[in-house]
């Protein structure tokens, strides 16, 4: 496989006046179509529309992917202009805004695979023995074929380059020499991002396909607020306090990264908060070190080279999106993605008792499964449910360290560390059971919330529950040498 793109920017600073500077630039983004070597040409498809699949069929071979935009132009701009140039009172007001291209070709990446056409096939063999005979042995034929049983990867022949338009405002006041406060508004709204729908039997030519095209959006829009201290006798700080909240129709790009928002024949129908979307939050990192006390040699040995460090983590909670596991492709074409369910009038969405983690659990008496076909069973509509209507638990912990460090010759020294992470112990509960048919766990939370995220890493390469927030209490003690 070859992926070739090209990025050309410039850009220059204007000092306009000894209060004004202005910063410009511009860029200019090219993804070229992808390509593969050894006389293989990707899948391409003739036109499609993604509301009728019936006309889906293979484009002749050689016919690129999607064809290179050479358009994508992203100017940026930024101002900042000082109020005041008093040192111990400064201020600073600033703003900015841009347009940032992303690769079209990324998504090409994560969804080919082995037996995908043309660069593979998948045989199954069942019963016999070992060794195969010639015939189950051989490999299975790669050809157009294949595909009325196979799996066509493809991208919309119009793709383009998904984008962003971002803007910020800033203002930030000196608080003395060594601490400063900054408020900001930052927004951005996200276009022709790519989404990956993966659907069963489009016609009967083709088996199943995964189809890249523009079609999710996303916007989000932040109130931070920053303070920080500069070291300064031994107190350095960090305070951060977020109140945001972003809205798309998908999270994730790629089909199976969650099926909460693979793209179904309306787009529409899923946008809502973010899997992401954390209304408030608030962090923030104090470290001080102690002078040594101007005593006796004992006490100074004693009392002096303790340094303490502190962080503290607080936030809302992340939304949870409810789905019937017994129901899963919808639609004329068969999406794959999560059936959400129909709401029960007059039921409330949460119950408030101290039997359940947490003291709170979601209705089982608020959701039911929409109307199924009688015949085959499948879904006959989305549920009514919004996508991520309901919010799970917020977080709070705080890490605590002491260190003390011993000097026993100018070059060589040893650190004492001990480090309690959940310094108060708090219980931190992961994201309820979000499955309807489960009918004995629905609602409830069943992992402590470092456990939660240490296996719904989305990425894939999640850190053990140790080391993620919202385990319980631990406590580590270390000893490092420096020389």
């Amino acid at each position: 496989m070859f992926f070739h793109n090209l990025g050309i920017f410039a850009q220059d600073n204007w000092r306009i006046s000894p209060r004004l500077t202005l910063l410009y630039g511009i860029r200019w983004d090219l993804d070229f179509a992808p390509t593969a070597g050894n006389g293989v040409s990707l899948a391409a498809v003739t036109e499609f529309n993604i509301h009728d699949l019936s006309g889906l069929a293979l484009a002749p071979s050689g016919t690129r992917t999607f064809a290179t935009t050479f358009g994508n132009v992203a100017p940026r701009l930024g101002v900042a202009y000082e109020l005041s140039q008093n040192p111990r009172w400064q201020r600073v007001l600033r703003g900015g805004f841009g347009v940032f291209y992303d690769l079209a070709t990324s998504e090409i990446g994560n969804s080919l695979h082995e037996g995908v056409f043309p660069f593979g096939a998948i045989a199954f063999a069942f019963g016999g023995s070992f060794p195969l005979d010639p015939a189950t042995a051989a490999p299975p034929p790669i050809s157009a074929a294949e595909l009325a049983s196979g799996d066509l990867f493809a991208s919309d022949p119009h793709l383009k380059l998904p984008y962003s338009l971002q803007w910020n405002a800033a203002f930030e006041q000196e608080l003395g020499a060594q601490q400063s406060l900054k408020a900001s508004y930052i927004g951005s709204a996200g276009r022709r991002l790519l989404q990956t729908a993966f659907v069963s039997a489009p016609n009967p030519n083709i088996g199943a396909a995964q189809l890249t095209t523009n079609i999710a959006t996303a916007d989000y829009d932040a109130l931070q607020i920053q303070f920080q201290r500069r070291l300064s006798q031994g107190l350095q700080a960090l305070a951060s306090f977020t109140w945001a909240h972003s809205i798309d129709t998908a999270s994730a790009g790629s089909v199976f990264g969650n099926q909460a928002n693979a793209l179904t024949q309306d787009a529409s129908a899923n946008r809502g908060p973010s899997d992401f979307d954390i209304r408030r939050s608030f962090s923030a990192g104090v470290t001080y070190t102690a002078p040594t006390p101007r005593l006796g040699t004992l006490a100074r040995s004693l009392l002096g080279g303790w340094s303490l460090q502190n962080v503290l983590q607080v936030r809302s909670a992340p939304p949870v999106d409810l789905f019937d596991s017994n129901l899963f492709f919808q639609g004329s074409s068969s999406f794959f993605a999560n059936v959400r369910p129909d709401v029960v009038p007059g039921q409330p969405f949460y119950l408030n008792e101290s039997q359940f983690a947490g003291g709170k659990a979601f209705n089982p008496a608020a959701f039911t499964a929409p109307p199924t076909d009688p015949t085959t069973g499948a879904p006959l509509r989305q549920g009514d449910l919004s996508r991520n209507a309901l919010r799970a638990f917020g977080a709070l912990q705080w890490d605590f360290a002491v260190h003390r460090e011993f000097a026993f010759h100018d070059s060589v020294r040893v650190q004492f560390r001990a480090e309690m992470f959940n310094l108060l112990n708090h219980p931190n509960f992961g994201p309820p059971v979000a499955d309807i048919s489960n009918l004995s766990q629905f609602g409830q939370s069943i992992q402590m919330l470092g456990r939660s995220l240490e296996s719904q890493n989305q990425g894939g390469g999640s850190f053990s529950s140790l080391y993620q927030i919202g385990g319980p209490r631990s406590i580590q003690l270390a000893l490092k040498l420096q020389f």
